[in-house]
């Protein structure tokens, strides 16, 4: 039996179109990887009955800055204006090494707690070479499947965010890369977190580009957003500079013109959209239907929990319903039915798990479930009230369920949650992450005191 797990009876939602979805089915595990699904499976085993439950593959949040969990609610009604003066030139140059490692190992718990089992973490808090390391650490003691994607210091909101000369450190990035990810198979991989055009002179963002790809990194970017960014028009900043490419992530993305759409799905960039922060801070209409009528796979995130929740049911339901209001409300103004294309339920689950999967370059590993994929797995309660009972099963996870209902958590063959529980000491991790809280408070509050000049 060494090393195997049998999930039994559960209706199997595999977001893989060979394997396609049981009403009930079986799941063997063996080590770290899915090795069969079928609706009856034979084998020594432990077995874990989901009789009545629903088995997903794990969410994917393709872009969360991690770091900020200390300092959870800390800015409910802010825009994204705002955001920039109270969390970045406030709280970002206070962040000491332990307050990173805090927020890391926390805000990952809370991931997978959620049932968040790949996390990309956009860490633009590297104020020192000890910054990342935390970081990281944090990372690799909760646990989750991450993408570490490198980003600036931030110890001045005009030095770092307004026409930025200062470029990420070549020699820190390599060393981090080097000590940390000289493995592609493990459960952390590396990107580069680069603010873009807009934010930084042209020699900077071409000197972060040249570096990323010189290190074999992947690039993520916030782009067009906000009423900043949103006229910086980046794409074709990006296309002048010769940079655009496929190994790039675009973040928001809410006011591409078409010209720009064209320019990202021509050269294979990604997308990453975090509707509910989108609407809520001012960044502008979640592009759902835009990219995929550009014929792109878009991923949500969850980005900033400072002010909105850290889960992926609250994304999945904005994102759809941010999308089938302006559907509706075109096809009420045309007195016609709304189209056949309409974003599903279905749809919106494969944002927040394939197409995650995909945006943040391990679609090969995890995002859906299949024999030789790595076993991320989520089992949601069928059972309980407010999922109770199951007539379609991808509609309750997307509408219904909640991380309440979040009862099982499974990263590489590896259990991190049963029985609605998490595995993991978290209330350690929440006592770290309160400490640093109040620090931060405690040290944010002087600052506001101090003379100016």
């Amino acid at each position: 039996m060494a090393d195997r797990l049998l999930l039994r009876g559960g209706a199997v939602v595999s977001m893989d179109p060979d394997v396609g979805n049981l009403p009930k089915g079986d799941i063997l595990i063996e080590g770290d990887k899915i090795v069969q699904i079928a609706p009856n499976i034979q084998a020594d085993a432990l077995v874990m009955d989901v009789t009545g439950d629903i088995v997903i593959p794990g969410f994917i949040d393709t872009h969360r800055h991690t770091w900020e969990c200390a300092i959870r609610g800390c800015a409910p009604n802010a825009t994204l204006d705002d955001y920039f003066v109270e969390v970045l030139d406030t709280f970002a140059p206070l962040y000491r090494p332990d307050d990173v490692y805090a927020s890391n190992l926390a805000g990952a718990l809370e991931c997978i707690n959620a049932g968040i089992t790949t996390l990309l973490d956009w860490s633009h808090i590297n104020n020192t070479p000890e910054h990342p390391d935390a970081g990281v650490r944090g990372l690799q003691e909760s646990g989750i499947r991450a993408v570490y994607a490198y980003g600036s210091a931030n110890l001045s909101l005009n030095d770092y965010w307004n026409q930025s000369k200062i470029v990420i450190p070549k020699d820190d990035v390599r060393r981090v890369r080097d000590r940390y990810f000289s493995s592609k198979d493990g459960l952390l991989t590396m990107q580069l977190a680069t603010r873009g055009p807009g934010f930084c002179v042209d020699d900077v963002v071409t000197q972060e580009w040249k570096m990323a790809r010189e290190l074999g990194l992947p690039i993520t970017v916030h782009v067009a957003m906000g009423r900043l960014a949103g006229r910086f028009g980046m794409i074709k900043q990006l296309q002048r500079l010769n940079l655009l490419g496929s190994d790039t992530t675009y973040i928001h993305c809410c006011y591409f013109s078409d010209e720009e759409w064209h320019l990202v799905k021509d050269t294979g960039g990604k997308i990453s959209i975090a509707s509910q922060i989108e609407m809520q801070m001012g960044h502008g209409q979640p592009p759902v239907g835009k990219a995929l009528r550009h014929g792109l796979r878009p991923s949500l995130s969850i980005d900033v929990v400072t002010t909105a929740p850290g889960d992926m049911f609250t994304n999945m339901r904005s994102a759809f319903a941010a999308e089938r209001v302006l559907v509706n409300a075109a096809a009420w103004e045309a007195n016609t039915t709304i189209p056949e294309d309409t974003l599903t339920a279905h749809g919106v689950l494969e944002m927040a798990t394939i197409n995650g999967a995909y945006t943040v370059g391990l679609d090969h590993r995890t995002g859906s479930l299949a024999p030789g994929k790595q076993a991320d797995v989520v089992v949601i309660d069928g059972k309980a009230p407010g999922t109770a009972p199951v007539i379609d099963p991808v509609a309750t996870v997307v509408l219904a369920a909640d991380v309440s209902n979040v009862d099982t958590v499974i990263i590489a063959g590896k259990v991190h949650k049963r029985d609605g529980k998490l595995v993991a000491n978290y209330a350690r991790a929440r006592e770290l992450a309160e400490k640093s809280r109040d620090y931060l408070m405690a040290q944010a509050a002087k600052k506001k005191l101090q003379p100016v000049g």
